[in-house]
């Protein structure tokens, strides 16, 4: 790269003049910048004022620079093996090709291409000129994670296992904290977390085998294997997740309960976890939330314009019981998250009621049960009604006193939302009766059903269009003439060769109308209540999926399995 083009630039300009910042934020981020010793960019994503694709964009003007979406570039072995890993994740950059008229050249992704000290670091371990290319750091670290990081999780196990053998070789015993402090195994640990992160994991299971340990991620839904190592490995890592997760290590025979707080690329992540005793030792799993992530704008949930309609209705009432249903992981708590976000205003009381409290929210009062303390969600709730609240959130109804107070608080003035585990809307009415509530006090209390499930977005740029078959036809009610063309996965880099990239949501949103409050007076069937939802214009689930299949959105495989759980 000519030394030219690193002339004195001011960030901070171009991207005011980009209309990105103000001049306000700008002084602000510089007031902070003296204290921190960060970079202007970074301290300009890290307060939300830009993001990295903004200063990406006005880098790649300033500089003349293109830039470089790392997702669609296949890397080959002779450009991974020139520089060792450490140094690109040091200096957040990575080698993708040598420049095609001129080999001496190497054509280097950089996150901050006036980094001087980096490129000359680069030119001397290759010995080859070096060209900087744009791209944001969370492509390159993503990059260096998925070509390096098997490698570098793999030499870490290896280092580990050296050190055992040169304790044992020097009879020394080896004690608890040489495990745990054990360099390797903290990095170990430190890569599997960051590695899920950034893949978008929301999981991550590390299981005991007969001959192995073995690691696998659950990326939108699907579990996939990612890593496995010796046995002899899996007491270091469990213990080093206690420690970090604030569990006792000295208790192996009992499952255990953590968490703990991480920061992978500016971005805050709790982690929830879980450690199992199984016959060939503990498995732990690891649930990945980002802090910011629950709470979205409606738009992104996935409602067609008629639910939104459906959905903003519901929520304009002043009182009543608003219940989010579907299995685990069917994504009801961002749901309810939204809920709140939007109704949280400045004349308002929110007050909710969880365990755990999954993402905190300005404004908001939230209470975490604590069954230690007999700080049940019934003896929670009993406290929050004195607390003079306007909404109040339940994580989840369990039981017939908590449903109980639950109806009490709504019919007394307030909204309460919550959560139920229910398949459809119409069961979540039978299931309160079921649980003892009156049937009256049902019709009286309740204000809507949002029942949902998750589906797999196909990957936009890899995904294969075929007619669909007489068969998917009718699946689909289309007529087998219609040319109905369906889509299906493929696999590509910049899904992780999945086919689908995230996620969107399908629901059933029930509105309780005059009819349906007679109907669950005089507690009728499930389906006739289904049946009479339906014919107000209520959208079935399965209709939801099929929707979203003949709109090439999702795969008629992912439609069939939410046709299987309603």
């Amino acid at each position: 790269m000519e030394r030219g083009l690193h002339k004195k630039v001011r960030l901070g300009d171009i991207l005011i003049k980009d209309g990105f910042i103000t001049d306000e934020q700008l002084h602000k981020a510089l007031q902070l910048q003296k204290d921190s010793g960060k970079r202007l960019g970074e301290l300009l994503i890290e307060m939300g004022y830009v993001s990295e694709e903004n200063i990406c964009g006005s880098l790649s003007k300033l500089l003349g620079l293109e830039i470089i979406n790392l997702a669609t570039v296949r890397i080959s072995e002779d450009v991974l093996g020139l520089v060792n890993p450490s140094v690109l994740r040091k200096h957040v950059m990575i080698p993708f090709e040598y420049k095609s008229n001129n080999p001496n050249v190497i054509r280097v992704a950089m996150a901050d291409p006036m980094d001087l000290m980096a490129m000359d670091d680069i030119s001397i371990i290759t010995n080859l000129q070096v060209e900087a290319i744009l791209a944001t750091r969370t492509d390159i670290m993503l990059a260096i994670d998925q070509y390096y990081g098997d490698s570098e999780a793999l030499f870490a196990a290896e280092q580990f296992a050296k050190e055992r053998e040169n304790r044992k070789a020097n009879e020394e015993e080896e004690t608890v904290d040489e495990v745990i402090n054990s360099s390797p195994i903290v990095q170990l640990v430190k890569v599997m977390i960051e590695q899920a992160a950034r893949q978008r994991a929301s999981d991550i299971h590390v299981e005991a085998l007969e001959n192995k340990v073995r690691v696998r991620y659950r990326i939108d839904g699907a579990l996939y294997d990612k890593m496995s190592y010796d046995t002899a490995l899996l007491p270091a890592i469990i213990t080093r997740i206690k420690i970090i997760s604030g569990m006792d290590i000295s208790e192996k025979r009992k499952p255990q309960d953590g968490r703990l707080t991480m920061n992978i690329d500016r971005i805050e992540y709790d982690v929830r976890v879980s450690i199992l005793p199984t016959v060939y030792g503990e498995k732990c799993v690891m649930r990945l939330a980002q802090k910011q992530a629950l709470t979205r704008d409606k738009k992104e949930l996935g409602f067609s314009e008629a639910e939104m309609k459906k959905f903003d209705s519901i929520l304009q009432k002043p009182h009543g019981i608003l219940l989010v249903t579907g299995p685990t992981g069917s994504g009801k708590s961002t749901t309810l998250y939204t809920a709140l976000s939007e109704l949280n205003q400045e004349d308002v009381n929110i007050i909710t009621v969880e365990d755990p409290v999954e993402a905190n929210i300005d404004g908001v009062n939230q209470v975490q049960v604590n069954t230690k303390a007999d700080l049940t969600f019934a003896n929670a709730l009993r406290s929050i009604l004195r607390q003079d609240p306007d909404i109040i959130m339940i994580g989840e109804i369990r039981d017939e006193e908590t449903a109980t107070i639950a109806v009490q608080a709504s019919i007394t003035g307030h909204l309460v939302v919550s959560t139920l585990h229910t398949n459809s809307t119409a069961s979540t009415i039978t299931r309160l009766m079921d649980m003892g509530i009156e049937s009256y006090l049902i019709a009286d209390s309740m204000i809507g059903v949002i029942a949902q499930r998750l589906v797999r977005r196909l990957c936009p740029h890899c995904k294969q269009s075929r007619p669909a078959t007489p068969v998917e036809c009718e699946m689909l009610r289309v007529p087998p003439d219609s040319g109905q063309v369906i889509y299906e996965p493929k696999g590509c880099p910049m899904c992780g060769d999945t086919g689908y990239h995230g996620r969107i949501g399908v629901y059933e949103i029930m509105e309780i109308s005059p009819t349906l409050r007679r109907m669950i007076t005089e507690r009728q069937s499930a389906d006739k209540i289904m049946a009479q939802a339906q014919t107000e214009g209520m959208v079935p689930l399965a209709s939801g999926a099929e929707n979203l299949v003949r709109e090439g959105i999702t795969s008629i495989s992912e439609m069939i399995r939410i046709e299987h759980e309603t």
